[in-house]
C-alpha cells in the first residue's frame, strides 16, 4: 500500500475542491430520489407476490416469501442511471418436501472448478439424510420399512421435474425455477393489473429477473425480482441467475446455483458505518469511482471488471483501516488507497471475496463458520485462463486513471486548476 504503482506516475488525480464539487453537484444530484424509488417499488413488489401466493397451488406449487431488498440502491451508493432495486424472494418446496443445500466447501460431490456454487436436492421431508438402512440390507418377506413402504415411495422422473427438478435427477434447475417464476408473475400481474395504471414488462432477454414499470407518461422504474433458496439457516442464498459480469461464465449445467452473500454485505457496511465518523468517505470513494468505471465502459467498451469488484476493494480497506482514517476530509486519501488496491489486485490476478475465507468477520453478523473457515475465493481467477479479457481489462483500468482529471472535469461546473485537461486522452476516442 505504501509503494505507488506505475498507475500514479504521471497522472495527476484531482484535488480536493475538484472531488468535493463533483460529487456535490454530479453524484448526490442523480441520487436525490432513492428512498422514493425503493419505497414505490417494495410496496409494488409485495403486492405482486402476494397475488402470485393467491394463484399458485399451495399443495403442488413452490410457496415464496417476502421479499428482501440487496445491493447498491440498498448500501446507498448506486450512481448509475437508471435506478435498479435488487430484490430477491426467498421460495420452499411444498409439503412433505424440502431443500437440502450443499456448497463448494461442505461436500466433496462439488467439482474444485465451481468454487462460490452449490447444488440444491429436493427430498422428502421425512427422509434421513444419511439413507435409511432400508436400502443397504435385506429386511425380509415378513418385514416393512415404514419409511419406504410401497405407498411412500420416492417420485418417478416425471413428478421431479414437476417440482423444477434437472432432467432425471433430484437437484433443483435455476432454468425450470427461473421459467416457472416468469410465469407466475405474469398470472399474478394479470390479476391486479386493474389496480394500477401503468403497464409491467419483462425487462432483459439476459436477466430473467429483470421487470420494467412502463407509466403512460412514457417514464419507467426497472427492477430485479429473482427467486433464491436460503443456504441452510443463515442469510447466505443461492440465486438461481447472476447478473452477468463478462468475466464469469454461466455454470454448464443449471443444476448448479451461485452462493450470495448479499444480505450480509448489506449488514456489514450498515453496521460499519455506524463506527466511522459523521459523513464518513467510504461510499462517496466507491461512488466516484463506480462513476469513472462506468463512463470509461462507455468510451472503451465493456469490462471485466464489475462494480462488485470495486465493492469488494472498499470492504477489505474498511476493515484494515482504522475508522477515523474515514473521515471526509479525507476523500481524496481514502480514493488513492482504493485505486492502488485495485491496481496491486489486477496485477497480481487476486482479489479475495471479502466473506469466503476472511476469519476477522465481526460476530455480530452470525455468518456461518463453514464459509469463514473455507479457503479463500480468488474473484479474479478467470483472469488466469482468460487472457484476452485480463489484457483489455487492465488497458481500461490504466486509461481511466489518465482520464480521471478529464472526465470529472466535464462532468462539474469546471474549477480553473493549474495542469488539469479538459480534453478526454485521445486514446479513448
Amino acid at each position: 500500500m505504501a509503494v505507488l504503482g506505475k498507475a500514479f506516475k504521471g497522472v495527476a488525480l484531482p484535488d480536493k475542491a475538484a472531488l468535493a464539487n463533483f460529487y456535490e453537484r454530479c453524484i448526490l444530484g442523480a441520487t436525490g430520489d432513492v428512498a422514493r424509488m425503493r419505497e414505490l417499488v417494495e410496496g409494488f413488489a409485495d403486492d405482486l407476490l402476494e397475488a402470485l401466493r393467491s394463484v399458485c397451488n399451495r399443495d403442488a406449487d413452490m410457496e415464496v416469501e417476502e421479499s428482501i431488498g440487496v445491493g447498491s440502491m440498498y448500501e446507498n451508493w448506486r450512481v448509475h442511471k437508471p435506478l435498479v432495486c435488487d430484490l430477491i424472494v426467498p421460495f420452499t418446496p411444498p409439503e412433505p418436501y424440502c431443500f437440502r443445500s450443499q456448497t463448494w466447501c461442505s461436500r466433496e460431490s462439488i467439482p474444485p472448478d465451481k468454487q462460490g456454487y452449490g447444488t440444491i436436492k429436493v427430498c422428502r421431508a421425512d427422509e434421513d439424510v444419511a439413507g435409511c438402512i432400508c436400502g443397504k440390507t435385506t429386511l425380509g418377506e415378513d418385514m416393512l420399512c415404514l419409511l419406504h413402504s410401497p405407498n411412500n415411495q420416492p417420485k418417478c422422473n416425471d413428478e421431479m421435474e414437476d417440482l423444477l427438478c434437472f432432467k432425471n435427477s433430484q437437484y433443483l434447475d435455476a432454468d425450470q425455477v427461473m421459467k416457472w417464476f416468469q410465469i407466475a408473475i405474469t398470472k399474478a400481474w394479470n390479476k391486479i393489473s386493474h389496480k394500477y395504471e401503468f403497464d409491467l414488462t419483462f425487462g432483459l432477454l439476459d436477466s430473467p429477473g429483470a421487470l420494467k414499470i412502463k407509466f403512460r407518461s412514457g417514464k419507467s422504474i426497472a427492477f430485479h425480482l429473482t427467486p433464491v433458496v436460503q443456504c441452510e439457516d443463515s442469510d447466505a442464498y443461492f440465486i438461481s441467475h447472476f447478473p452477468r459480469s463478462g468475466l464469469t461464465a454461466d455454470p454448464a449445467s443449471s443444476a448448479y446455483w451461485f452462493v450470495t452473500f448479499a444480505v450480509y454485505e448489506r449488514r456489514f457496511i450498515h453496521s460499519i458505518s455506524k463506527k466511522l465518523p459523521a459523513n464518513a468517505c467510504h461510499l462517496s470513494c466507491l461512488q466516484i469511482l463506480s462513476f469513472l468505471h462506468g463512463k470509461q465502459c462507455s468510451l472503451t467498451g465493456p469490462s471485466s471488471l464489475t462494480n462488485y469488484h470495486l465493492k469488494t476493494v472498499m470492504l477489505h480497506l474498511l476493515q484494515t483501516r482504522p475508522y477515523k482514517d474515514w473521515a471526509a476530509e479525507y476523500l481524496e486519501a481514502r480514493l488513492q488507497d482504493m485505486l492502488k488496491f485495485l491496481e496491486k489486485s489486477l496485477q497480481e490476478k487476486k482479489l479475495y471475496h471479502f466473506f469466503v475465507g476472511n476469519r476477522k468477520i465481526p460476530e455480530v453478523l452470525n455468518f456461518p463458520v463453514v464459509f469463514q473457515k473455507a479457503e479463500p475465493l480468488n474473484l479474479f481467477r478467470p483472469f488466469v485462463l482468460h487472457r484476452d479479457a485480463y489484457r483489455k481489462t487492465v488497458d481500461a483500468f490504466y486509461e481511466m486513471l489518465r482520464n480521471t482529471s478529464a472526465l470529472i472535469n466535464e462532468y462539474t461546473v469546471h474549477i480553473p486548476s493549474v495542469g488539469h485537461t479538459n480534453m478526454i486522452h485521445k486514446e479513448s476516442l
